[in-house]
């Protein structure tokens, strides 16, 4: 059993690598979606990722216009991220299967992207009730990342009366992926390395 330090610290560990990690993705979407790079979260993203992305950027080069140096970045942080946390549960990394670590990596930056969706939809919908036409930074740039993804459930279920059902089926949506993801955690075989897990990928609702 951890001591009451080590706990900590590895929570600790895990939330400001889990936000960076969140950053570094971010920074993807708002290319992939060609947000507003003035906005000051925009800026903010920009200077917190920069430090490690720009040397990355020289080994690994855009493809189709994609910043796939921003996803092997990610990719690498959270394969680093998992060997810690079972370095905490006494998990020497010899002892871990690559393929089963890999694996997980994919579903945790896949958890993550979903999770920023599922709140940001959320914020949207509540924000639309109380603030009507905010010019809040952060409300336009979660509308300018959201709205490629909702404008695409609207061409499939227009909406009904005035009414917008896009980002109530988004929500849904997922809600069943996310728990298809710890359904797939649960088959890596690696009983250690999943309980290592559960507090990566943790349930949205």
């Amino acid at each position: 059993m951890h001591s009451p330090i080590l706990s900590s610290l590895n929570y600790i560990l895990q939330t400001v690598v889990g936000l960076y990690i969140l950053a570094v993705l971010l920074r993807l979407i708002l290319q992939l979606v060609r947000a507003d790079f003035y906005n000051p979260i925009s800026q903010f993203i920009v200077k917190a990722t920069n430090p490690l992305l720009i040397p990355l950027r020289r080994i690994v080069p855009s493809v189709g216009g994609i910043d796939t140096a921003s996803l092997a970045l990610a990719f690498i942080i959270q394969i680093l991220l998992l060997y810690i946390i079972a370095a905490f549960d006494g998990i020497l990394p010899s002892d871990l299967s690559v393929f089963a670590v890999i694996f997980t990596a994919f579903l945790c930056l896949l958890a993550a992207i979903l999770k920023f969706y599922f709140f940001a939809l959320i914020i949207i919908a509540i924000a639309s009730w109380v603030a009507p036409g905010s010019y809040n930074p952060a409300l336009i740039i979660l509308h300018q990342m959201t709205e490629p993804v909702t404008r695409i459930v609207r061409r499939v279920i227009p909406p009904l009366g005035g009414l917008d059902f896009s980002v109530m089926v988004i929500i849904f949506i997922i809600f069943f992926v996310e728990q298809g993801l710890l359904v797939s955690l649960a088959s890596i075989n690696s009983e250690v390395l999943s309980l290592s897990i559960r507090s990566v990928v943790m349930p949205l609702h």
